[in-house]
């Protein structure tokens, strides 16, 4: 069901370059939230369908599910190396925000030029 709400918003002329920045936003939203590899093992599923739909290649949207979801750099919940370091660092939730949010924007523009062009989403 989310995944022909998807399909109809984006419609079926969409760009390779819209697919990639919605998906890179929604998964990369979530993992800032949810462990990466949840996020990543949730949402591949469903991004397959939405590629189904789409008659787009899977190796592409599964490329953007996984690289967005190893994005959880501006928090501290998204990855466990982040979650150890927090306490004995003495760090605040902000601290992750400052320093992640610019490299996660960085990964976000790289991810939505090069995905498409390295593995063109309509062969």
């Amino acid at each position: 069901m989310i995944a022909d709400g998807v399909v109809a918003a984006l419609g079926q002329g969409a760009s390779p370059y819209l697919i990639t920045a919605v998906l890179f936003l929604v998964v990369g939203g979530l993992t800032q939230f949810m462990s990466n590899t949840a996020a990543a093992a949730v949402l591949a599923p469903l991004v397959l369908v939405i590629a189904n739909g789409l008659g787009a290649d899977p190796r592409a949207v599964l490329m953007t599910v996984g690289i967005a979801a190893s994005c959880a750099f501006a928090t501290p919940v998204g990855t466990p190396p982040n979650a150890l370091v927090v306490g004995p660092g003495k760090f605040r939730f902000l601290d992750y925000t400052k320093v992640g949010l610019p490299l996660v924007l960085v990964m976000f523009v790289v991810s939505v030029a090069l995905i498409p062009m390295i593995w063109p989403f309509f062969p």
